[in-house]
């Protein structure tokens, strides 16, 4: 078995074809976080651009990462995929901090 095989099934796809558009939609948008890196640190920081700020960029980036991934998503005619990829990755960012309270 391929490994696209194991993901058409790990992510219940109907076809190899559906598991490379998914892949393509996540390349897509991480190529598209890393064209706006240069432009977003220039606006706010010029020319100089401290290191502790490209650590920030990669931390505030995450909310705007998932938005481009939806609006990929439904380009590529993918949305459901995504939108239900979205919901899991949320519910355990939800779930990891809650375990400290209590």
């Amino acid at each position: 078995m391929s490994w696209l095989d194991t993901l058409q099934n790990r992510w219940k796809m109907k076809s190899i074809w559906q598991v490379i558009v998914i892949l393509i939609v996540f390349a897509c948008t991480g190529f598209t976080v890393l064209w706006l890196k240069r432009p977003a640190l220039h606006f706010f920081f010029g020319d100089e651009i401290p290191s502790w700020a490209k650590a920030l960029y990669y931390i505030l980036i995450l909310p705007i990462y998932n938005v481009i991934l939806l609006f990929y998503g439904f380009v590529f005619g993918q949305f459901h995929f995504f939108l239900e990829f979205e919901k899991r990755m949320f519910k355990k960012i939800v779930s990891f901090f809650s375990k400290g309270e209590g």
